[in-house]
């Protein structure tokens, strides 16, 4: 089998697979307690905590454990929020569904919600961002890495911006920690999201940071665990083998980038074409294309059955209709959308891989003109 849709989920690292039962194993105290088992579990959880800020460039005391990225960026996003004095939120039509979700809940108590479009670059305008600000504005989530396309946000731009008219910045990077440098705009902005599973650790684990300096409200007063934000005994041994991918993920930018351009070059004669952004916009190992005359989820069914597996775009959004967001963020056409599929890289993929997965799109592109 060849794998190509580590944007959905990576296969654990061995390093964070050994982490994970030697905590399961021996650190089994729960992190509250004050006898010695829940000192271990205590210190396991603070060096982790340690390793995400460290690699997030931002106070250790903002980050708090979480199940998924999901529910790190529903978290943050009602709680900043609730905890500021408007009701207009600025996010864009092409976010995490999680994203959407959090959105969803807070219109329906009564917040204004502007979605703003890509550009044809998958880009959000920063200049329509900036316009799109009111008075009453409380909060701007823009994602960093575009899941379904790879394209990159200006964030640091936004983050200026918002620290401009002093609203609360969320980021959701939960494709781009470990990946690019995200120290460039951390200590600007209020909130980022990351996740364990996209970076070869376990699933069911994430992390999100909250400006320790802004005024959070919990979705859920009175729980004690992760300074009253998140509720629940802490998962030890997940929390720890996250911070052992991080001190182990590498990602090879050059790498990837060959990769991208070998794709390219091998389905170029053929009815493929990629929806992507420009090269400094762009992250290599994402690649969303679109076939002619079939649909991406035939693709994907074609693929499967030679061994090759990718996907329709964002794995939380398989279950729907209309296409992916991104794409239709970008104003492309409900059937142009229909006809996207996302192949995603990561540390195992190999050239013979792209080779084969050429070959396959070669020969897919073929019997669909024939038919």
């Amino acid at each position: 089998m060849i794998y190509l849709d580590y944007a959905a989920t990576t296969p654990m690292m061995d390093v964070s697979i050994e982490a994970y039962s030697l905590a399961a194993k021996s650190v089994y105290g729960n992190t509250s307690s004050l006898h010695d088992a829940g000192g271990q579990a205590a210190f396991l959880l603070e060096n982790a905590r340690e390793v995400v800020a460290k690699k997030l460039g931002v106070n250790r005391d903002g980050i708090i454990f979480t199940g998924s990225g999901t529910e790190g960026n529903i978290l943050a996003i009602i709680s900043l929020a609730r905890a500021g004095k408007g009701k207009h939120i600025i996010t864009s039509s092409a976010e995490h569904t999680s994203v959407h979700a959090a959105i969803n809940t807070l219109e329906k108590e009564g917040y204004e919600i502007t979605k703003l479009p890509l550009t044809k670059r998958g880009i959000v305008d920063v200049s329509l961002l900036e316009q799109s600000i009111r008075p009453d504005t409380v909060l701007i989530t823009i994602q960093h890495v575009n899941s379904e396309i790879g394209s990159i946000q200006p964030v640091k731009e936004i983050a200026e911006v918002a620290q401009k008219y002093n609203i609360s910045y969320h980021v959701d990077c939960v494709q781009s920690f470990c990946k690019l440098d995200v120290t460039e705009f951390s200590k600007f902005v209020d909130g980022i999201t990351v996740s364990a599973h996209k970076i070869g650790g376990p699933k069911g684990c994430g992390a999100v940071y909250l400006n320790p300096r802004r005024r959070i409200l919990p979705l859920f007063p009175g729980v004690t665990h992760e300074r009253g934000l998140r509720g629940g005994t802490v998962d030890t041994p997940a929390v720890f083998a996250f911070a052992k991918s991080v001190e182990h993920y590498q990602y090879d930018l050059n790498k990837f980038w060959s990769l991208r351009n070998q794709l390219k070059e091998s389905i170029k004669d053929t009815n493929c074409y990629f929806i992507e952004a420009d090269e400094a916009h762009q992250l290599p190992s994402i690649c969303g294309l679109c076939m002619k005359g079939a649909e991406g989820q035939y693709v994907m069914l074609r693929l499967n059955e030679e061994g090759i597996c990718i996907s329709t775009g964002s794995a939380c959004d398989i279950n729907s209709a209309s296409g992916t967001k991104a794409i239709l963020a970008m104003a492309h056409s409900l059937s142009e959308a229909r006809t996207f599929f996302r192949i995603s890289f990561g540390m195992d993929t190999t050239e013979e891989h792209i080779h084969r997965l050429s070959k396959a799109l070669v020969n897919l592109d073929q019997d669909v003109k024939n038919e």
